[in-house]
């Protein structure tokens, strides 16, 4: 976990100093800094994240890499879905919503089209990898 957890700050802090780019795995990607609250807990969590535009709204995509569960963050954003979101500069009030169904399909579709990793990931599980949009707050 420890490792995972030093990725995690070198991406925070390459993404805060380079206006929300970031390098290495996610060059060509749209990277958002989820802010949110633990289900159980209640304790802040900052997780950068792979997203896609749709809409005014951001696409986040619960993969965990293919792993038999979805990520901590997912059951904290479907017990707390106020969050907050830095998305290149900017840093705005969200609700994150799970969408199934023919919308999940369609936004997971052109994910996988764009960042192939996903397809992979898709493949090495047998659960539905969910969809999250991080609605903004008006």
């Amino acid at each position: 976990m420890g490792e995972f957890d030093e990725m995690n700050r070198q991406v925070i802090a390459e993404f805060r100093a380079n206006g929300g780019k970031v390098g290495g795995f996610f060059a060509n990607a749209d990277i958002v800094l989820l802010h949110s609250k633990g289900a159980k807990s209640g304790k802040e969590y900052l997780n950068p994240l792979m997203a896609m535009p749709v809409g005014d709204d951001m696409a986040i995509i619960a993969s965990m890499g293919g792993a038999p569960r979805n990520p901590d963050w997912y059951y904290n954003v479907k017990a707390n879905p106020d969050v907050t979101v830095e998305y290149g500069t900017e840093t705005y009030r969200a609700t994150a919503v799970e969408v199934t169904g023919e919308e999940r399909d369609r936004i997971f579709t052109a994910v996988k089209t764009k960042f192939s990793n996903f397809a992979e990931y898709e493949a090495k599980t047998t659960r539905t990898i969910p969809v999250v949009l991080l609605k903004r707050a008006s």
